[in-house]
């Protein structure tokens, strides 16, 4: 069983910059992968970033060249550094873990078993 508890959250001007945090526990290992997704208003869960054991990264390209995942494996915890934000930007953030995610499933929803609470970032303009 993995532990997911995100962090970081808050309200920031577009063209802003914000960094959130998902702490692991648990049942943690470092072959795990990681990702990030995100729940706008009225809209579907959508994957933003994706992390693995060999710390390679996958983006949407809604967010690419914008935001970077990384993963501090001392600390058991998950980022996401947010740049640039735009109002769209704004949703409630979860993190994700799985033992094992299919590389075609790396930004989907349905890869991942473990899940955290969300927090949430707020994009002004």
């Amino acid at each position: 069983q993995v532990h997911l508890v995100e962090s970081g959250g808050g309200s920031v001007q577009a063209g802003g910059s914000l960094r959130i945090s998902c702490e692991a526990s648990g049942d943690t290992s470092d072959t795990y992968s990681m990702g990030w997704f995100r729940q706008g208003p009225g809209k579907e869960r959508e994957g933003v970033a994706f992390i693995d054991k060999r710390n390679i990264t996958s983006y949407s390209g809604a967010v690419r060249g914008r935001f970077t995942i990384s993963k501090d494996y001392t600390a058991n915890t998950l980022y996401l550094e947010m740049s640039s934000l735009k109002p769209e930007d704004t949703a409630k953030y979860f993190c994700a873990a799985d033992p094992q995610v299919l590389i075609r499933l790396r930004l989907d929803r349905s890869g991942y078993h473990y899940w955290g609470q969300g927090t949430q970032v707020t994009v002004s303009s």
